[in-house]
């Protein structure tokens, strides 16, 4: 009496090592790079040869390893054994084996994780599927490896990321019609474990009846199918839909050459059945293109659809610009596999041949009709050998015109039937239409981040006694632009300003704000007022200009020398603060509305002194708050985060603060200030200038008394003669008060005078020897290293630079010096 007992369900181990199996990987072994270590580090192996091959623990990150090699360059590296051979380390033990080689990068945009080695069981190297699935795979023990918080678990990883794929497999035995399915099998087909009673009419059940014959080819396997099988399948869903599935399987015989067990592995696929007429896969091409966005996503679409199913050489597909075909997608993607004019032509990526070289693609876009050429056809030398089998041109139409050109080449000779120019035709035009879609989709992304990089900071300035880094992410939805913005903006030479903001929503509207608001901020402060008026001035101009978008900002000026830092938040996020000894916290500023909401609102200040190694966190939303993420979540974790990074590299501490990379709901904008303090402190003397008949005598004086001081009197007549100027001037053409500022930093005095005039002095046009005026100004140039003015609150600081030679200083003048008036 036959046994009709279910058999026990497959385990993980035996599932993975199957589908690795059947993937032409002998033995899979993944590498993990740990923060902090040049090195890659061996975590986990799997498959049916891990006890006939050995793999080295370690890995030099910047050694001659194909793991560190793909890890570096960040693309798959394939070799065969003979290629493997040239590499001195990292190949699988014993060295003599005659074995292939992949190894895939693991990782995220911006985040490199580890490496997946692959070790081929045939000599002959991997398949051009079985390459593709490996680098699926390799996506997936990314992701996981991306989602965890350490190293994963000992064999968990590989069959974990085999789980999520969803690569089910099976063991038949054809005697009984018993069949051994996993849970994912089971999952793909659409019956419940419970359900299932371990007979393969049950799974067979749920395959349409047009499949059934080649499905019944598996499960009576003849004496010339006792090899590799691969087909592929539909099944009805239980919800009424239709799935494809994909089924690979191979033949164990028993002694006498008879089937003993079928093993075989089971994919949902992305690659439909292979008939012409199939009117599935011009539903499953209709319904890619929807989700490519991107021309390279569309060229990935239409060679996955043409090349596999019908067993196509070569793929390429090519825009049409002007008289030049740019090619936008080619499979394979060597050089060496296309033509001399095509090689010629590669000026970056992909090649861009001319239209005048290429009469046989002229005359299909011509006339607009897909042209099939059979083996032996005589063409151009352009298309010579792209398709010595056949060659099939399909123009691309779109919107009335013609948006470029697909070529798809055999080697071996193929015979067109008749059904394949409606399919090719159709497909062509469901290309077409996606290629001019994500054309325009390109350019806007294109215009979109070229406007951001337009309005955001190319650099930041070199800071005395502080180093200031910036980040900022485009949100991954929509259209890649915000209005996120920061700014760092030298004052003085002890004195910067840090500004961070957000405009309101996601537009090219909010991008032009941004750039609006950020000029005008960094003009308020520029002119020197004071924090609060800044913001103040910059709330007005927004209120002003009648938008419906309002903005928040975050302003604080930092005194550099002292580390005394002011505060404005207009609506924003306030301030995080980590403290030498690593502790964090929230900085309680007292904050005014969104700016562009009321014009008479107020921000009041906030004062919080700086001790050197404290590092200052300026952050937009994006960062903290997110529809699954509260903000108070959200700034907690960037606490955490802020408190675990080393503020020795700003730049690493501020990408440890952005944390994973991927799509974001809104765009973000981080700016960090490690304040570590003036080593070199200068020596300041200020003299407030009276408006007395001999008021340029005093000031010479007081000059000279401080040059004196600071033991820098050689450079005394070049000093003297520019403050005589200086004030001189001051004097004669402002009204109100004149101060002198002299600093000594380095090898270099400052004269500084300020006034309450705005306008810069003007140096004469011409100069003769009957002028009686701008001479001084030219005098004052002549002797100085550097000239210029500044705006300040109320007036403008006109000032000089001029070289010493510096001495012993006077111990008495290590503090700044500040004398009101008076006679010497």
């Amino acid at each position: 009496m036959p046994d009709d007992r279910s058999p026990p369900p497959l385990c993980e181990a035996i599932t993975r090592d199957r589908a690795l199996t059947f993937a032409g990987a002998a033995l899979a072994a993944v590498y993990v790079s740990e923060s902090g270590q040049q090195e890659l580090r061996l975590v986990e192996t799997a498959g049916g040869a891990t006890d006939q091959y050995e793999l080295p623990e370690r890995l030099p990150l910047f050694g001659g390893s194909p793991a560190a090699h793909a890890y570096r360059a960040e693309g798959p590296l394939w070799l065969n054994p003979t290629a493997l051979a040239s590499y001195h380390e990292g190949g699988p033990m014993p060295p003599q084996a005659q074995a292939p080689l992949g190894a895939l990068p693991l990782g995220t945009p911006g985040r490199r994780l580890g490496c997946l080695v692959v070790v081929g069981a045939s000599p002959d190297g991997f398949e051009a599927e079985q390459r593709r699935f490996l680098e699926r795979y390799a996506d997936a023990v990314a992701g996981l490896l991306q989602a965890g918080t350490g190293p994963p678990a000992p064999s968990s990883l590989l069959s974990s990321a085999l789980r999520s794929l969803g690569v089910g497999s099976f063991v038949l035995v054809p005697d009984t019609g018993l069949i051994e399915a996993d849970e994912t099998l089971m999952e793909l087909v659409g019956i419940t474990p419970d359900d299932f009673d371990g007979k393969a009419d049950t799974l067979l059940s749920h395959a349409l009846p047009e499949d059934m014959h080649a499905l019944m080819s598996v499960l009576e396997p003849s004496a010339q199918a006792f090899g590799r099988r691969e087909l592929e399948f539909r099944v009805r869903r239980p919800t009424g839909g239709m799935r494809w599935l994909s089924l690979s399987c191979r033949v164990v015989t028993h002694a006498d050459g008879g089937p003993e067990q079928v093993l075989g592995v089971v994919a949902a696929t992305s690659v439909l059945h292979r008939s012409p007429d199939d009117v599935s896969r011009i539903q499953w091409l209709t319904a890619a293109l929807d989700e490519a966005a991107t021309v390279h996503d569309v060229g990935r679409v239409a060679v996955t659809a043409l090349r596999e199913p019908l067993g196509a050489d070569r793929v390429a597909l090519a825009e049409l610009r002007d008289d030049r075909f740019m090619v936008t997608m080619l499979d394979p993607p060597r050089p060496d596999a296309w033509p001399e004019i095509w090689r010629s032509q590669w000026r970056s990526e992909w090649p861009d041949a001319p239209v005048s070289a290429l009469p046989t693609l002229r005359m299909a876009l011509r006339d607009g009709r897909t042209d099939l050429w059979p083996a032996g056809t005589a063409l151009e030398p352009g298309l010579a050998g792209v398709g010595t089998g056949g060659l099939a041109v399909l123009p691309l139409p779109a919107k009335g015109g013609v948006a470029g050109v697909c070529v798809v080449g055999w080697d071996r000779p193929h015979h067109f039937v008749p059904e394949e120019r409606s399919l090719l035709t159709a497909t062509a035009a469901l290309v077409g239409q996606a290629l001019k879609r994500a054309h325009a989709h390109d350019a806007e992304q294109e215009l979109a981040t070229m406007l951001q990089r337009s309005l955001l900071p190319r650099r930041l300035p070199q800071l005395p006694g502080g180093t200031a880094v910036a980040r900022y992410l485009p949100a991954r939805r929509g259209l890649q632009v915000g209005g996120d913005w920061y700014d760092v903006i030298a004052l003085s030479e002890r004195r910067v300003a840090l500004v961070i903001g957000d405009v309101q929503g996601h537009s090219a509207g909010a991008a032009t704000i941004m750039g609006q608001m950020r000029t005008a901020v960094r003009a308020y402060a520029v002119e020197g007022h004071p924090p609060d008026v800044v913001v103040s001035h910059a709330n007005r101009l927004l209120v002003g200009m009648e938008t419906d978008l309002f903005a928040t900002c975050c302003y604080a000026e930092l005194d550099m020398e002292e580390g005394n830092t002011l505060f404005v938040r207009a609506g924003h996020l306030s301030p995080l603060v980590r403290h030498p000894d690593g502790s964090t916290e929230e900085v309680i500023a007292e904050g005014g509305p969104p700016l562009g909401i009321l014009a008479d609102a107020e921000f009041p200040l906030t004062a919080l002194a700086l001790a050197p190694g404290t590092v200052l966190a300026l952050i937009t939303d994006g960062l903290v708050e997110a529809s699954d993420l509260p903000l108070d979540e959200g700034m907690r974790r960037t606490r955490t985060a802020l408190a675990a990074a080393d503020p020795a590299d700003p730049g690493r501490m501020a990408d440890a603060l952005l944390g994973d990379v991927g799509r974001r709901e809104d765009d973000v904008a981080l700016l960090l200030l490690r304040y570590d303090g003036m080593k070199i402190r200068p020596i300041r003397a200020g003299w407030a200038v009276w408006r007395l008949p001999d008021a340029v005598m005093h000031a010479r004086r007081f000059t000279a008394r401080t040059l004196r001081r600071w033991q820098v009197e050689d450079a005394a007549d070049a000093v003297l003669l520019v403050v005589s100027e200086l004030v001189t001037n001051a004097l004669v053409h402002t009204q109100g008060p004149v101060r002198l500022d002299l600093v000594l930093g380095g090898n270099r005095v400052r004269v500084s005078v300020s006034d309450s005039s705005p306008r810069a002095p003007a140096k004469p046009v011409i100069v003769d020897w009957e002028s009686t005026g701008g001479r001084g100004l030219l005098l004052v140039e002549a002797v100085s290293e550097s000239v210029g003015s500044v705006p300040v609150a109320g007036g403008k600081q006109v000032w000089s630079e001029i070289l010493v030679r510096r001495g012993e200083p006077d111990p008495a003048a290590s503090a700044p010096l500040t004398e009101r008036g008076g006679l010497p």
